[in-house]
């Protein structure tokens, strides 16, 4: 199958493109700095693109069987709007070349509820306070994407990881519809699960919640790794 990838720099966007090589798909991976990518591979083109340009979008969707989007921005207080502007593009370049897989990601955030599996901290302190600040604009805009595409005649599915951490390979998570009781997603499941979607239609026109189960670290587990990583 071939793929192309929006996103596919970053932290899911890396694990995201090693996967779908190693599984035997074709892949178009998306980046504005192609020069840097740190994969090759000969089922693997590495297109220049800036998904706020329709062209440029649409001539990397060319030929696509299924779109897959790990966009992403750091946290800030000014205004997003890659993910719905970005995905606007997508959409519309899908739409002009008749393709009609996709799967994004945004974030369990964008449905905020209390995580079972959290705890007080989690659920009453640290939650709240990146909602209401640092990721308000984050998730407004994550917010946007989804309602555009559930407007939309494509085949797609959202698929919301919670806190997200790295680990180094694929271990056991758990899928749930729109919300789940679990707190940590890894980057390497997270992948595993948004590459799943292209092989199913089981989540299709579906919000989809991604935790990992087996080894996630705890809050203080994850805070102290860190504190430490910053020195």
């Amino acid at each position: 199958m071939r793929l192309t990838l929006f996103g596919a720099h970053g932290g899911t966007g890396l694990h995201l493109t090693r996967q779908a090589l190693a599984a035997g798909h074709t892949v178009v991976a998306v980046t504005r700095r192609p020069g840097e990518f740190p994969i090759s591979d000969t089922r693997l083109t590495v297109a220049k693109a800036d998904v706020n340009d329709p062209e440029e979008v649409a001539a990397a969707v060319a030929g696509a069987d299924a779109v897959l989007s790990a966009l992403g921005v750091p946290f800030t207080r000014r205004p997003v709007t890659i993910y719905s502007l970005g995905t606007a593009n997508i959409v519309a370049a899908m739409e002009r070349h008749s393709v009609k897989r996709i799967v994004v990601i945004t974030s369990v955030s964008t449905d905020p509820h209390p995580h079972a599996e959290a705890g007080f901290l989690m659920n009453k302190v640290l939650q709240p306070l990146v909602n209401a600040t640092i990721g308000r604009t984050t998730y407004a805009d994550m917010r946007l994407l989804e309602a555009a595409l559930r407007a939309t005649d494509l085949d797609w599915t959202v698929v919301r990881p919670a806190g997200l951490y790295d680990a180094d390979r694929v271990t056991a998570y758990r899928l749930e519809e729109d919300r789940t009781d679990g707190f940590r997603t890894s980057r390497a499941d997270l992948a595993a699960a948004v590459l799943a979607q292209v092989d199913t239609t089981e989540w299709v026109h579906r919000n989809v919640a991604v935790t990992t189960t087996d080894g996630a670290p705890s809050l203080l587990q994850l805070m102290f790794g860190e504190a430490l990583a910053r020195r």
